[in-house]
């Protein structure tokens, strides 16, 4: 039933006029079970009107005007408070009943809202990197790398550039490496961490690396599993920049100085990042050097990397040559000291 209970039987008189130009009538009206029926005095039913459809058209005034609908030209004056009063309360609950368009529009948009921001902040920065990293060339990638180096060598100082130190560390490069073109070594004075992987296949390499050890295959060690350890530099390069810098990639083909600046602050303060023991060990093995000089200089008393010295793949074998003698002197005073 749409009126409520204590209505059920409710009766009161009424002025009720079917058209403007007709005169008013006094009529009984009487609750339904969802309508309001206007009846005359000998008790013959004149209308019947919808509880849900009735509209007031003059809120807070007495009589109470009421109509059968919201362009309805039948009207209804209402004297009676009780009546008055159970006519608003039924109006009120039917419309607590309804749909609020409101309501849902306000639900649609919030929920729209909540997509586009899902879209741009969570979706369109993972698909716009790894859409700007199928179609980045490798050309592109060194110039990226080599405006990143020019940036970390505010922060580190020139790199080292002995002659002979030079030729020292691409014969490492070419003989640690496979493939026609190994990724590009380059020494540091300091302030960076070991050894650290941009883009553009460019390995910056701690001077200590070189010049604290007496044999190469600590340096070598490092280049080879933090290369294996990073599998795009580009690709966090990118996600530390962020879409901005992204966007203006894919239409530019550079990055913001601004954003390599950042970018390079925090590589000379990031700890180096190593591939795991089993990747290493298998790298290490693949071009015969020993894994203990790497576990030894990462951790001088082994117990962190035991399972490095353990798995040695050059148990009972000759660990290969990396450099003559005069290479490795060479090597070691590439910053010229």
């Amino acid at each position: 039933m749409t009126a409520l209970k204590q209505y059920d039987r409710l009766e009161a008189t009424g002025l009720w006029r079917p058209a403007p130009q007709e005169q008013r009538r006094e009529v009984v009206l009487t609750f339904g079970d969802a309508t309001l029926v206007i009846s005359d005095n000998a008790m013959r039913p004149l209308a019947h009107w919808s509880l849900a459809a009735i509209n007031r058209s003059n809120p807070g005034e007495r009589p109470a005007i009421f109509l059968p609908g919201p362009d309805a030209a039948e009207t209804l004056e209402i004297d009676d408070q009780v009546m008055i009063e159970a006519i608003e309360k039924i109006r009120k609950s039917i419309a607590r009943r309804r749909p609020k368009p409101g309501r849902l529009r306000v639900m649609g948009l919030t929920a729209l809202t909540a997509a586009l921001l899902f879209v741009i902040f969570v979706w369109l920065p993972g698909a716009l990197t790894r859409q700007t990293l199928s179609v980045v060339p490798p050309a592109r990638r060194a110039e990226i790398g080599q405006s990143l180096l020019n940036e970390v060598q505010h922060l580190t100082g020139a790199t080292c550039r002995d002659t002979l130190g030079l030729a020292a560390l691409d014969k490492l490069a070419t003989r640690i490496f496979s493939g026609p073109t190994p990724p590009r070594l380059v020494v540091v004075p300091d302030s960076i961490p070991e050894i650290t992987v941009l883009p553009g296949r460019i390995l910056l390499i701690n001077r200590r690396l070189v010049e604290d050890y007496e044999d190469p295959a600590v340096v070598a060690g490092y280049a080879l599993s933090a290369n294996a350890a990073i599998a795009d530099p580009l690709s966090d390069l990118l996600h530390h920049a962020g879409l901005v810098a992204t966007l203006k990639l894919v239409t530019s083909g550079s990055l913001p100085q601004d954003a390599l600046r950042a970018y390079a602050e925090d590589l000379v303060s990031t700890p180096t990042e190593l591939a795991t023991g089993n990747v290493t060990l298998d790298l290490l093995g693949a071009v015969g050097v020993s894994s203990i000089p790497l576990a030894m200089a990462i951790d001088p008393t082994g117990d962190s990397t035991q399972s490095l010295i353990d798995s040695d793949p050059m148990q009972g074998k000759l660990p290969a040559v990396l450099l003559n003698d005069g290479d490795w002197v060479a090597l070691q005073g590439i910053c010229g000291g």
